[in-house]
């Protein structure tokens, strides 16, 4: 763990300048609305290390793949969440000298994320080479209230006699990505215009042909606009005081940004610079107070209260905030990138993850139809799953989803992923059952969620093969939940979720058929059912084979699994932990260690289909060999360790999921935040010590109190009813709305 933040149940807080963790304060700090974000860049210049990004959703780049040889249905490209103009740069000269916190001393120095109300601030004094002390002060959002508005507050009051202050404001459209695959620029200017402090920049995306437009305009307090200046994607402001020693300078900074998916091309810019302008002209107290308005009431719902425990406090709240300004729901072209707005790593794209993890959190603290947008998102691309399927030689509208994708075609560019981590199917046909199962809203799966699950079906139907020796089903060739194992045969999890697929399907089907036959016979007929391959499915459930263990009890990862040398995580000096980090893949692959739940993950999703007994002896068979190196592992972990009454092991996942990046357990925290994990953090306090499953079409609690905590509390929305759930020493109360 890296511990350099100071622990408070609603802030995050660095005192003290850091720079040799700059580029992880950037990520942590980070700030969005669901539209666009950025990353916590400091406004003034700074010549070290730094990632700066501003990022917009849905606006991406099909960055060429790079690979030392080229296979046959290889995705052709990876797509990259773009890296686009650069709203936030105010560079400061006081006396002449730029303020450079790389360059210069630095005391009293303080950086702090609201999360109770999305505003990021800084406060320390410079020590300026000429002996000149200023206080510096800056503040600035992106507002929930208004999504296209951003805004800056940057105070400077020189302490120990006068300056003279500039402050040059900048929109710079000359931006490349960090993980750019080959060096490459992924805009083509499209214009730029400013005229006394009120500029514009506007981009278009290469090949993809997004057009980006961001706006600024200013007020000043005890400065004046003195020039503009203008080049390619690049226009500047520079404001200009001779400030006294003690007074306040003052500059504010209202962007507005617009994006082809909302506006016409040739709108876009001149709409960035109405938001710009009506953002200013509302001024930057009411802009900021709506803000926050709009943070308190997406709390007043989703936040889980922990009494006794100011981290485990701090690192939910610091989850759920990361959540909310990730994705909102309003747009169904829109997704969960693993990363959010944080970082570049893993080109912003959409994952399984969102199925698994992400859904349950917005099925219950949002109301049903942001959970419903997501399901849209993959029937809209039902289509570029079966070509992605075609590629690799599958028929008849067989599906595969995409592992990772920004438009439904698949982008990933490792073969054992893209060809083989085919369980990523399963988990969008399980979103549709849980969604269903939770809202009770049939009408998603019955209009269009069908679709989704016959293709599915489909693929699973061709991707099993006989074999004459077992007599049974079988599948080779995959790569399950643990990515520590590539191409092996009969991965549990995965032959598992593939027979439950076509199980449910098989159920759907048959539903739809009795209670609306003429549709059904329509829709059968666009996708040229055959009634028959009902039988083929059937013959696959009832003879799929699935490793097990001699004792009985315990489901093998997969075939061979026994063969490995088996011993316990524990067992690893900490000098080669993380082992993704130390080892060679070869002998990770060797290895029997786990990076994330793979049989447990198919325990927690079907839990109801197994004993209390079976989930216990497979849980105290893998966990000890996982290494959590995913950050999708701790919070399967917890959820399940919180069910059988390992409250030590229980927590200590917990803790593990909610401050996974605030404490760098992983060490790679720079590269921005873990955000689809911190849906799993927000299960591991309701479904693990909340106690939470759904039974009969019911709401059960079953409450378990960490020996730390006084109490905990959350609220969930079901059915359009909000129960208040509180767990403290005297037991599980719980209360409707």
């Amino acid at each position: 763990m890296i511990q350099y933040l100071k622990t408070d149940p609603w802030k995050v807080i660095e005192e003290g300048f850091h720079p040799q963790h700059h580029q992880s304060s950037e990520s942590i700090f980070s700030i969005g609305n669901g539209k666009f974000g950025q990353r916590a860049s400091h406004e003034e210049m700074y010549s070290g290390p730094h990632l700066k990004g501003s990022y917009v959703a849905g606006v991406y780049y099909p960055d060429k793949t790079r690979v030392g040889w080229w296979k046959n249905g290889y995705p052709e490209y990876f797509a990259k969440v773009l890296n686009a103009t650069a709203w936030h740069n105010i560079h400061v000269t006081i006396n002449g000298e730029e303020l450079d916190l790389y360059t210069i001393e630095v005391t009293d120095f303080v950086r702090v994320l609201d999360m109770r109300t999305g505003i990021l601030s800084r406060s320390f004094v410079a020590h300026m080479k000429s002996g000149l002390q200023c206080k510096i002060e800056t503040e600035r959002f992106i507002s929930m209230h208004e999504e296209s508005v951003a805004a800056i507050r940057f105070a400077i009051t020189p302490i120990n006699g006068d300056a003279d202050i500039s402050m040059k404001s900048i929109l710079d459209g000359n931006v490349k990505n960090h993980d750019a695959n080959y060096d490459e620029i992924f805009w083509e200017p499209v214009s730029e215009q400013i005229n006394s402090g009120e500029g514009c920049v506007v981009n278009i995306t290469k090949k993809t042909g997004f057009t980006v437009a961001v706006a600024m305009n200013h007020q000043v307090d005890q400065l004046q606009w003195q020039s503009d200046s203008s080049k390619s994607s690049y226009v500047s402001s520079d404001f200009v005081g001779h400030v006294q020693k003690g007074t306040t300078s003052t500059l504010y900074k209202f962007v507005g940004i617009e994006n082809t998916l909302y506006a016409a091309a040739d709108e876009v810019g001149v709409k960035a610079m109405n938001h710009a302008a009506n953002a200013k002209k509302e001024g930057y107290e009411s802009l900021r107070s709506a803000h926050c308005k709009a943070w308190m009431e997406i709390w007043e719902m989703g936040d889980i209260v922990i009494e006794g425990d100011d981290a485990a406090q701090q690192g939910i709240r610091f989850n759920i905030f990361h959540l909310n300004q990730t994705y909102t729901g309003k747009d169904a072209r829109l997704n969960i990138g693993p990363k959010g707005f944080t970082g570049e790593k893993y080109g912003g794209s959409t994952y399984w993850d969102t199925e698994a993890y992400c859904i349950p959190f917005y099925m219950a603290t949002k109301n049903q139809e942001v959970a419903r947008q997501l399901l849209k998102y993959r029937h809209n691309q039902l289509d570029r799953a079966i070509e992605n399927a075609a590629k690799l030689g599958f028929k008849d509208g067989a599906a595969l989803y995409p592992m990772v994708t920004m438009n439904g075609e698949e982008c990933h560019n490792e073969w054992e992923i893209t060809f083989e981590e085919i369980h990523r199917n399963g988990a969008i046909a399980y979103a549709i059952y849980n969604y269903t199962q939770y809202t009770g809203d049939t009408s998603y799966v019955l209009e269009t969620g069908w679709e989704v699950l016959l293709g599915i079906a489909r693929f699973w139907a061709q991707r099993v093969h006989w074999s004459e020796h077992k007599k049974m089903f079988v599948m080779h060739g995959v790569t399950g939940p643990n990515e520590y194992e590539n191409n092996v045969n009969n991965n549990w999890y995965t032959n598992f979720i593939a027979t439950w697929c076509l199980k449910y399907t098989k159920e759907v089907l048959m539903a739809f058929k009795k209670d609306h036959p003429e549709v059904y016979a329509k829709g059968m007929a666009k996708w040229n059912f055959r009634e028959d391959e009902l039988q083929e499915w059937s013959l696959i459930i009832e003879k799929m084979y699935f490793p097990k263990h001699e004792d009985g009890l315990v489901y093998l990862q997969q075939d061979g699994f026994l063969d490995k040398v088996l011993m316990a995580a524990s067992d690893l000096p900490s000098s080669e932990r993380p082992i993704n980090q130390h080892w060679s893949w070869d002998r990770i692959l060797r290895s029997c260690f786990i990076k994330q739940a793979d049989v447990l993950q198919g325990l927690y999703f079907f839990e109801d289909q197994f004993t209390a007994e079976q989930i216990k002896a497979n849980f105290d068979f893998y966990e000890p060999m996982t290494v959590h190196e995913s950050s999708l592992s701790p919070c399967v972990h917890s959820i399940l360790a919180a069910k059988l009454g390992y409250e030590e092991k229980a927590v200590e996942m917990y803790m593990r999921t909610s401050r996974l990046d605030l404490d760098d357990y992983n060490h790679e925290a720079h590269e921005g935040l873990h955000i689809t994990s911190m849906a799993g953090t927000w299960m591991s306090i309701v479904q693990g010590f909340g106690g939470m499953r759904l039974e009969n079409d019911q709401l059960v609690f079953n409450g378990m109190l960490p020996k730390n905590w006084q109490s905990f509390t959350f609220r969930i929305l079901f059915r359009n009813v909000i129960h208040s759930v509180k767990v403290d020493a005297q037991g599980t109360h719980v209360s409707h709305h």
